[in-house]
């Protein structure tokens, strides 16, 4: 057998087709949701003054789904590992800007997804020290700032770390998850939709709870739709960028587009049907919790660590600390799906971009018997289980910005550059109402950014020095753009 698995005629690792819809959705909902809803949505209200926050979530909702149509239209056309890094070279062409664009997003999500990962970690460990209150004692614990050459990349903001109780907590719910992705992708489908399940039912206990000890003054005081005037835009685009990050998730399937089965009806419903029960189960959890948990208690929430036990409290209120508990039980479950997803289709894209000759030749290599990315769901893993030490919380706003800068905002652009520069190329989907959702989706990103400079500075910051590592490497491989210049010497 070829060392790095079953391959294709032109000696490339290939992988199996046999993730079906039901799967499909399953992996992009526990992925979409996992723990932020659930520790977010304090802030979301704070930021939007109470009810007001149902308009962050419809816009986020809008906004992912103008952003999963360009996903649907390029993932149906290029059904293969790695989802953006192979948009963004098929766009930009693959020995042109599309091979420096497809090296920067790996190079962001090797960072990037260990983080995404860790964050879900670290919110399951928050539910636990609900349980166990005992894990909150911390062992050990400091600040620090991230220096590079001088440069500050936080700028004046400090990151946390330390260890308690909780950060094993986080680490070993990594683990479990490297540990239960590491095996075929069958076998991953299966445990997808087990997770999924528990996923719906906790979302589904959460909702009852508040609609049926629903109080309509408490969710919709008087005058509870009319903006404020000053401050309304400022709050909306930090609510938005808080629901942006609570939808993401829905691309997941792309990540796996080699694995999914009939990938072109498949990938685009999988996407779209996600986002909008997704959707519907945000705006509805938003308003059941409006109506049981004071608003007062809500901000509190917003401004210290008990945010994370919004869903808990909430059921608490209805039934007692019992139900409370149960919740955040339930809550640690659906934590962790949204982690075992994460993690088994970010393991793809190093793969794919190590098959292509444009990333480091360890992620190359397939499990040589189940036929997967060991190697990279090994070091993702790992990496998500050290991050693990962090308070990532402050990260998530950089990691949006980051993000929409180096793979969103070039998708985006990339599907209109496509349609015109290769208007005869098979879509087996196209976007509805096009260019529209392109605008939409262009216009929502910026205004996440608009009040963010010395995030998207230090964004930019991060890209030159991705730049710098593809140019080291191709004047190395001598590969473009220093190819022609040797063949021409």
């Amino acid at each position: 057998m070829n060392a790095t698995g079953p391959t294709t005629r032109s000696g490339r690792p290939k992988l199996a087709r046999a993730l079906t819809l039901l799967p499909a959705v399953a992996l992009a909902m526990v992925d979409m949701i996992g723990v932020g809803p659930f520790a977010t949505l304090p802030n979301l209200v704070n930021k939007m003054g109470g009810a007001q926050a149902i308009y962050g979530w419809t816009a986020g909702a809008l906004l992912a789904m103008c952003d999963g149509l360009i996903w649907a239209e390029l993932g149906a056309a290029m059904p293969k590992a790695g989802g953006s890094y192979e948009y963004l070279g098929e766009i930009y062409g693959r020995e042109k800007l599309g091979r420096l664009f497809s090296f920067l997003f790996v190079f962001q999500l090797i960072v990037s997804a260990p983080i995404s990962i860790a964050t879900g970690c670290v919110g399951l460990a928050g539910y636990a020290s609900y349980v166990f209150p005992s894990l909150e004692k911390s062992f050990f614990q400091a600040n620090t700032q991230f220096r590079f050459f001088g440069f500050t990349f936080m700028g004046s903001e400090k990151l946390a770390f330390g260890v308690s109780g909780a950060t094993l907590v986080a680490m070993a719910a990594a683990l479990l998850a490297t540990f239960l992705v590491y095996r075929r992708i069958t076998g991953v489908g299966r445990i997808a939709k087990f997770l999924w399940v528990g996923v719906l039912g906790t979302m589904g206990f959460v909702i009852f709870a508040g609609l049926t000890h629903f109080h309509s003054s408490l969710a919709f005081p008087a005058g509870w739709s009319r903006p404020q005037v000053s401050g309304f835009w400022t709050g909306f685009s930090a609510a938005l960028l808080i629901a942006l990050y609570d939808y993401w998730g829905y691309y997941n399937v792309c990540f796996l587009g080699e694995e999914i089965a009939e990938p072109r009806k498949t990938i685009p419903r999988a996407m779209l049907l996600s986002i909008a029960v997704v959707a519907i189960l945000y705006i509805t959890m938003n308003i059941s919790i409006l109506g049981v948990v004071p608003f007062a208690e809500l901000h509190a929430m917003a401004m210290n660590s008990a945010s994370s036990f919004v869903a808990a409290r909430a059921v608490q209120l209805a039934y007692g600390h019992w139900a409370g508990t149960l919740v955040a039980i339930m809550v640690i479950w659906t934590a962790f799906a949204s982690v075992f997803a994460l993690l088994a289709g970010y393991s793809r894209v190093p793969f794919a971009a190590a098959r292509d000759g444009n990333f480091f030749r360890f992620f190359e290599k397939l499990h040589p018997k189940h036929n997967f990315p060991g190697r990279s769901v090994l070091f993702l893993g790992l990496m998500a289980a050290a991050f693990s030490v962090f308070s990532l919380g402050q990260l998530v706003t950089a990691l949006v910005v980051i993000r929409i800068l180096l793979m969103f905002g070039l998708q985006a652009v990339g599907v209109v550059v496509w349609r015109i520069v290769k208007p005869d190329q098979p879509r087996p989907f196209r976007m509805w109402l096009y260019p529209l959702p392109v605008l939409i989706t262009l216009a929502g990103f910026a205004l996440v950014l608009h009040d963010k400079k010395p995030l998207y500075h230090r964004a930019l910051v991060f890209a030159a020095i991705g730049v710098l590592l593809f140019l080291v490497r191709a004047v190395k491989n001598r590969t473009w753009p220093f190819a022609r210049a040797q063949a021409n010497a």
